[in-house]
């Protein structure tokens, strides 16, 4: 915790070597430091300054910085008014998996020149990683949204890009898709991985993803969620209280069931259970 009136909050993701963090400071400076990790973050709001790479840099509102592992830095602020920004710290074995996955010939791990980079679409994935990590997503949406952010940030901002190609690894399995949805309607309220569809399927997890979408028209988790959602629905209907369905689906908790339930229905679990033992139907 940092002075009186700023802030820092941490979040980990177990077994995955994903930690979060968010922060608001105005007066806090952080020391000369470094990360064993890969660091990406966002600055939401204001700007901030740091010295890196020998030279002293300026991250505003939108702006993405880039920090290799074991790179020294500090931080302050850059304006009167302070700043916010979010960060996300990578194991280096983490993200060398994720490129390996999708990128099976590329040539050592990537380094980013350039400690500020202004990219929306970059700001947007790492944005999205951290919101999935802090409001605890299921697995498949955390790992989804890992792997767009490190090939968004490998392709996009390395110094040597590194995008994924037409490798064989990659070319569509006969049968992966179905064997992963088949997988997904049996265990659908558990918190799967990528990697247990994907040896489920036979193909690299890169492959299963595109194969998936190809397929069906979905992403695995969004398939996942609307499974989930179809039977939290049966469950509503035959009288289930809410927090009982939710628990039984395999949502997080009751506001997560009913975030989800009401976008994609039009009307919370409640009404829609009452709806379901009354005259009145729910909108569909």
């Amino acid at each position: 915790m940092s002075p009186a009136g700023e802030r820092a909050v941490y979040w980990r993701v177990p077994g995955l070597g994903l930690e979060v963090m968010q922060a608001r400071f105005h007066a806090f400076a952080y020391p000369v430091h470094s990360h064993d990790t890969y660091s990406f973050g966002v600055t939401d709001h204001g700007a901030q300054s740091f010295v890196c790479r020998g030279r002293r840099c300026t991250s505003g509102a939108g702006r993405v910085m880039a920090f290799n592992p074991d790179e020294p830095h500090d931080g302050r602020s850059a304006t009167d008014h302070g700043y916010r920004y979010r960060m996300l710290h990578l194991d280096v074995a983490l993200l060398r998996q994720v490129l390996e996955d999708a990128v099976p010939h590329r040539s050592g791990p990537p380094l980013f020149a350039e400690p500020v980079v202004d990219d929306p679409h970059l700001a947007r994935a790492l944005s999205r990683l951290h919101r999935a990590v802090v409001a605890r997503a299921p697995r498949l949406v955390v790992e989804e949204r890992l792997t767009a952010a490190v090939l968004g940030m490998a392709g996009r901002a390395a110094s040597r890009p590194t995008r994924p190609a037409g490798d064989r690894r990659h070319a569509p399995v006969a049968g992966a898709a179905a064997r992963a949805r088949a997988l997904l309607r049996e265990r659908f309220a558990e918190d799967l991985s990528v990697g247990e569809l994907a040896r489920a399927a036979g193909c690299s997890r890169y492959a299963l993803y595109r194969g998936f979408r190809a397929t069906y028209g979905f992403a695995p988790s969004e398939y996942q969620r609307d499974l989930r959602l179809r039977h939290a629905r049966g469950l509503l209907a035959s009288g289930a209280a809410p927090s009982a369905a939710a628990t039984e689906a395999g949502f997080a908790d009751q506001a997560h069931l009913t975030r989800w339930f009401t976008r994609t229905y039009g009307v919370t679990p409640g009404a829609y259970r009452t709806a379901a033992h009354g005259t009145a139907r729910p909108r569909t």
